[in-house]
């Protein structure tokens, strides 16, 4: 029994402790964990950018503020870096993951290779009929041995104890260790058994070369699609601050007393409205102040001034009448008063009823 014992234990000996790669393993899920909650978090901070990158453009492009159109144009660059980075990132994560999913049987070879016997890391890699259990030997005379010993002690308990009553007591504890052995021998073989193991390898490769490569690629569709629509914005960005700064400088070659000037009317919301101002011609002034105007330098005929005053009628119901004579302004004809206008006329006509009576036809 003791000689069985001491082969037992030879042959269990030359089972692989896997002590280092387990460890290794563990480390490598640990850093995985780690990578992609960062990446995750990345992505999430990249698409919250994004978002508000978008939200700047539509209210800065709304208000046609400049301060928000240049704060969009610097997000959105950073964006764009981002996105190319991320791009790039994945793409070569993905050229990686792609390279280990065409031969993963092989580079596990030759990463475990010093550290596993071959026919060990084929046996789990592959298991199939077609490999056979290193282990099998050593279970086999594991087992072998047991159920001699078993048999042995089972005889000196028949045999040996109507003898020597004393041993009857080491020979059943010896008994209880052989059974714990048994069991101990029963959780081995389905430990070192490759079904399981394979198993989970076969879901790691499921995870990394299918739903990996996929998350890669959509990922890598996320940011390129951004890139590109980051790179638009830009542009229509930059485009949006020309056409800005061109309206803005039409604007200043306007007169800023111009009523049709839309900056004008803005800052006249402004402005606190100024006190009547008195004309220099009015209704109430008598025939003498009137007639003291000077005659234009050149003649006004009647036609413009009452068409004008017909259009007034027909889209406005009144004509809106004037006492300032806009003369020498460039400006539309205006519609005057009955009286002003009669006044106005009458002196324009004067130079020519002089020009006439001293030079008859």
């Amino acid at each position: 029994m003791q000689l069985m014992a001491r082969n037992i234990i030879a042959q269990l000996s030359g089972v692989p402790v896997w002590t280092e790669v387990t460890a290794e393993l563990t480390e490598l899920a640990d850093q995985s964990g780690c990578v992609e909650h960062y990446r995750w978090l990345s992505y999430l901070l990249l698409f919250i950018l994004d978002l508000a990158v978008c939200l700047v453009a539509c209210v800065g492009l709304a208000k046609r503020s400049r301060c928000l159109l240049a704060l969009m144009l610097c997000c959105g660059l950073l964006a764009v870096i981002l996105s190319w980075a991320s791009l790039a990132a994945d793409t070569a994560a993905a050229v990686g993951t792609s390279d280990f999913c065409t031969a993963p049987d092989t580079f596990i070879l030759n990463i475990t290779e010093g550290r596993l016997s071959k026919e060990v890391t084929r046996y789990y890699l592959y298991c199939n009929q077609s490999v056979s259990s290193p282990f099998q030997q050593v279970l086999t005379v594991f087992q072998r041995s047991l159920t001699t010993m078993q048999i042995q002690v089972a005889g000196l308990l028949q045999f040996a104890v109507p003898v020597f009553p004393t041993a009857e007591k080491d020979l059943l504890s010896i008994q209880l260790l052989l059974n714990s052995s048994e069991s101990s021998l029963h959780q081995l073989t389905a430990l070192l058994d490759c079904r399981g193991l394979h198993k989970d390898y076969l879901d790691a490769l499921t995870g990394i070369c299918y739903d990996g490569i996929e998350g890669l690629l959509y990922l890598g569709l996320f940011s390129l699609l951004a890139a590109l629509a980051f790179s638009t914005m830009i542009r229509a960005g930059l485009l949006a601050w020309k056409h800005f700064t061109t309206r803005d400088r039409y604007y200043d070659d306007i007169d800023d007393d111009d009523p049709f000037n839309p900056q004008a009317r803005r800052i006249a919301a402004y402005i606190p409205p100024r006190g009547p101002l008195h004309s220099f011609c009015s209704y109430s002034s008598s025939l003498d102040s009137q007639t003291s105007l000077q005659p234009p330098a050149q003649t006004v005929s009647n036609a413009p001034v009452s068409e004008y005053m017909n259009q007034a009628v027909l889209f406005g119901g009144n004509p809106r009448y004037e006492n300032t004579p806009l003369i020498g302004r460039g400006s539309p004809p205006p519609t005057y008063s009955p009286s002003m206008r009669a006044t106005y006329l009458s002196v324009a006509d004067e130079p020519l009823r002089h020009y006439r009576n001293e030079f008859p036809a």
